[in-house]
């Protein structure tokens, strides 16, 4: 058991030993370090102006990401290397390429987003080489700016390239001082507002569920942030899973892939994408780069939440889930797992421990869609993923029509499901499968849409998977044109 937080802040180690469990990143640097250019917009994730880059050993190799530090606790930062606006310009105060190409092409205009879009590109400045416009759109849609409509700041994310390859940070020194800190042992730390306690092993996380039954597992906290900084909830004990390297696995078994409750959506995108490019649009659009690079496939399906992304696909694909008690495991249908809102099938002591997702069968037709008011970083009102395989006599054999929120959980539509068994895949089943919709959802109105439009869009998502498997040139023509405006 070890009661002290360590990390590296810039060049700094900084050991902390009481430090209360939902702290945040920001409001640490802020008021405990003075450091105020990481800056405080929205405290839930979507406005970007908090951006700090965040250093990580992955299996012995380092890796940086850029995260929101509004709703990132601070003890989750064990291990790490933490890196903000402050940390770019070198000793002679001379600025980072990043910041340079900003100034050259007037990147900013009242500054109080800045901090955060020059963390953004500087973790992009990082990762990659000579990225497309698209993929730099892509790294910026979790910051928003009121004042300089983005082009300026999209130039000098391709000016910053330009600039030199500069840099002052050893990646191989800070490798071997992150590796200096890594261990074994449990982080038990504790503060005037409660307790948190991070595991380095599945076994000893097995072991805090079961004897701290009040506990919240945190796992990227990109929506427990939000019960802290918008629902002021005070959380006591904080169990923390992402010591554990075992849950961010993800492996490939021929059949299906074993997906690990810790691996971040970035990492989950990358594996379910050879799947499918539709898996690989939708989550695209899934939150922003930061919480992409934050949360996690666990963490996504143990919320509960009916309006999450990633659950219709898995259901559609007929996904189990691995859950953990001490030292047995449960394995259940993830459709069986949600009973109603925000009630899961999750017995005490049970953690979810991985997701378990068949391939697609080669004859399987296959889609997905998100409808939102925004394109970029916006929660769904409706999301359809579907699954159809057509048998030798040209009917359907099997259907799998998930959504999310059409009800209080993600759920099938075993109604239309079964007025499209046996059909010919065409107009009228379609029509007879729509009519069914109706039986299988009484979806709600709320901010994001009424209960007819619901269960409009639900019945056209399934037209247009009609479409796109029956009449693909219509579709190429719809891409080409939603390429054009930009909604490609």
């Amino acid at each position: 058991m070890r009661d002290t937080l360590r990390f590296l802040l810039g060049d700094e180690r900084v050991e902390i030993a009481s430090c209360d469990p939902t702290l945040t990143v920001l409001d640490w640097l802020r008021l405990d370090r003075r450091m105020t250019g990481s800056k405080e917009g929205c405290a839930e994730g979507d406005c970007g102006a908090c951006t700090v880059v965040v250093g990580r050993l992955d299996r012995g190799l380092l890796r940086y990401e850029a995260i929101n530090a509004c709703i990132r606790f601070l003890p989750t930062l064990d291990g790490c290397h933490l890196l903000t606006v402050e940390h770019l310009k070198g000793d002679d105060g001379a600025l980072h390429p990043v910041q340079q190409a900003m100034v050259d092409c007037h990147g900013s205009q009242c500054g109080f987003c800045t901090p955060g879009f020059v963390m953004s590109l500087f973790a992009l400045w990082l990762n990659e080489d000579s990225p497309s416009v698209s993929r730099i759109e892509d790294a910026l849609a979790g910051n928003l700016c009121r004042c300089t409509g983005y082009e300026p700041i999209i130039a000098a994310a391709q000016r910053m390239y330009r600039l030199g390859a500069a840099d002052r940070f050893d990646r191989d020194a800070v490798a071997k001082r992150l590796s200096e800190l890594s261990d074994a042992a449990t982080l038990s730390l504790s503060g005037p507002s409660g307790r948190f306690l991070a595991p380095a092993t599945v076994e000893g996380l097995a072991e805090f569920v079961i004897t701290e039954p009040q506990a919240t597992l945190v796992a990227g906290a990109t929506d427990v942030g939000l019960w802290v900084t918008k629902g002021m909830r005070r959380l006591d004990p904080v169990i923390y899973l992402g010591r554990i390297e075992a849950l961010r696995q993800i492996e490939d078994r021929d059949d299906d892939l074993q997906i690990g409750a810790m691996a971040t959506q970035t990492d989950v995108r990358s594996a379910l994408a050879a799947l499918s490019p539709e898996i690989n649009e939708l989550m695209r659009r899934f939150g922003g780069e930061q919480v992409r690079n934050a949360g996690t496939i666990g963490g996504n399906i143990a919320n509960g939440s009916p309006i999450g992304d990633l659950p219709p696909v898995l259901i559609a694909l007929g996904a189990t889930l691995v859950l953990r008690c001490g030292g047995e495991n449960r394995i259940i249908p993830l459709e069986t797992f949600f009973l109603d809102y925000r009630k899961q099938d999750r017995r005490p002591g049970e953690f979810v421990e991985a997701v378990i997702v068949p391939k697609l069968p080669a004859d399987a037709l296959f889609h997905v869609s998100k409808i939102s008011k925004r394109f970029d970083e916006d929660i769904s009102a409706v999301c359809g993923a579907f699954l159809l395989r057509i048998g030798e006599d040209g009917r359907v054999a099997e259907a799998r029509l998930a959504y999310g929120g059409m009800a209080g959980i993600p759920k099938r539509a075993a109604v239309a499901e079964t007025a499209l068994i046996g059909r010919n895949w065409d107009e009228a089943a379609v029509t007879a499968a729509i009519a069914a919709l109706p039986k299988d959802f009484t979806p709600l109105s709320d901010m994001r849409a009424s209960a007819q439009y619901r269960l409009t869009v639900a019945g056209n998502l399934l037209r247009r998977f009609l479409i796109e498997t029956t009449q693909p040139e219509v579709e190429t023509r719809v891409a080409g044109l939603l390429a054009e405006v930009g909604h490609g």
